[in-house]
């Protein structure tokens, strides 16, 4: 119990700091720039097919409705891209606008290089100082890590929250037919889907933190591990089915992001149970070695 109260003290303490220091700010600014950015060449390189798609169809003196069965087309192919071709997936994002799916499935690619940049120093910035000995004085190592970790993920959590909201939004208004129930409903379903994805690169920048005293070191070696779990995900995906290589793509986190938005209970807790076990094998690393680190 003693544990627990620990843990709530530092992350409310961590999680208040976090909020004064401007740090939430800046990240929320750099979040929304590049969301904005994404979002508006999407919506322009939609809009611009659509548009020479309409006009070659006028041309060639097509009936009044193959516009829309060419965009339908167009809408099932890009959902068959996005969602592996799984029947059940297309039909349960049949309603979502594309410009939402194609920035969600993009910002998945960096958002955890984001997440690295938020957390590279929330240990190693207080190891290199000597100042995590305080801590540790007067709270359990595993309290300060989980509280510093749960401190990360609550300002993930409303970050990620403010942005999905403003995406949704612009879709809205965008897309008149996208109505507030399939809004509402999709919106916490795309929160989630991300939130589940990103803590266990939460967890990851936990460990990259605990390994190093430097965070300019944590930081460097945390986008190392990013690259290899890109790389190993992107082989494993590459090579045939009767390869051996094949299974390679089971060890990479970001594999399993496309069930997240899966409509069958099963296929989206396989996915959540696979990103909770990444998430607690990386604290236990960070456990193990914070615990062995002379403070």
């Amino acid at each position: 119990m003693d544990g627990l109260k620990e843990t709530l003290v530092i992350w409310s303490a961590e999680l208040r700091r976090a909020l004064r220091s401007g740090r939430a700010v800046v990240l929320l600014g750099l979040y929304s720039m590049f969301s904005a950015l994404v979002l508006l060449v999407v919506g322009w390189i939609t809009r611009e097919i659509r548009n020479a798609v309409n006009q070659q169809l006028a041309n060639a003196g097509a009936d009044t409705d193959a516009p829309a069965r060419v965009a339908e087309e167009m809408r099932k192919g890009m959902l068959g891209f996005l969602s592996s071709n799984d029947t059940a997936m297309i039909e349960a994002l049949a309603q979502v606008p594309l410009e939402v799916l194609l920035v969600f499935k993009v910002t998945l690619f960096f958002l955890p290089a984001y997440v690295a940049l938020m957390g590279f120093d929330q240990i190693s910035g207080e190891v290199g100082p000597r100042s995590m000995r305080y801590l540790t004085v007067r709270a359990r190592r595993s309290s300060v890590l989980l509280g510093k970790f749960l401190s990360q993920a609550s300002l993930l959590v409303g970050l990620v929250l403010v942005i999905d909201l403003a995406i949704f939004v612009y879709a809205r208004i965008a897309n008149p037919d996208f109505g507030f129930a399939a809004m509402g409903l999709n919106l916490i379903k795309f929160w989630l889907a991300a939130i589940v994805f990103s803590l266990s690169y939460v967890a990851l920048t936990t460990l990259c933190s605990s390994l190093f005293r430097s965070p300019p070191v944590s930081l460097v070696f945390n986008f190392i591990l990013l690259f290899i779990f890109w790389l190993v995900d992107t082989v494993g995906r590459a090579v045939s089915e009767e390869s051996a290589l094949r299974g390679l793509r089971y060890l990479s986190p970001s594999h399993y992001a496309t069930d997240l938005l899966h409509p069958q209970l099963t296929q989206f807790g396989i996915s959540g149970a696979a990103y909770a076990g990444f998430a607690t094998i990386f604290l236990l690393g960070a456990y193990g070695a914070l615990r062995a680190r002379d403070l």
